[in-house]
């Protein structure tokens, strides 16, 4: 006999578990008001990170992130020129019509929870793929070798 158990929506759960607690970390982060906030903050900041990155690095870091949060970084089709970091911010606030402002705290609030998933050896190899001003959006002092 087959039955026709339906859950209600407020107990259903719409992501995995790794990626609810990386939206916690986000919008703790962020302080954003919701988990929503927090989610279309991933979403935004990892498309475009999606746009940037190649080779190993991008499929180490779709690995290590949570299912959802990588399928929204893959569905990317890297720009042949990539950005600096602060062309980057600019990009995404024009995509969203958000201020510069809130688009870098949003990139920062992202980043700094992929890191948590990926660990420093994964975005030493990232930051070392992309332009300069990275580094900076990843909550670290961005040093130029003495010339």
């Amino acid at each position: 006999m087959i039955t026709d158990v339906r859950v209600p929506l407020e107990h259903q759960q719409p992501y995995g578990t790794a990626y609810e607690q990386m939206l916690e970390k986000v919008r703790y982060e962020g302080a954003y008001p919701t988990r929503e906030k927090a989610d279309e903050a991933v979403r935004l900041v990892l498309a475009g990170l999606g746009r940037q990155l190649t080779g190993d690095e991008r499929v180490d870091l779709a690995a290590r992130l949570p299912l959802e949060a990588a399928r929204v970084l893959t569905a990317q089709i890297p720009d042949t020129e990539p950005l600096t970091g602060w062309a980057f911010v600019k990009d995404l606030a024009a995509r969203t019509g958000a201020s510069l402002a809130t688009t870098r705290w949003d990139t920062g609030s992202v980043f700094s929870a992929v890191t948590a998933c990926t660990g420093p050896d994964l975005i030493n190899r990232i930051l070392h793929q992309l332009p300069s001003g990275y580094a900076l959006l990843f909550g670290r002092a961005e040093l130029t070798p003495a010339t």
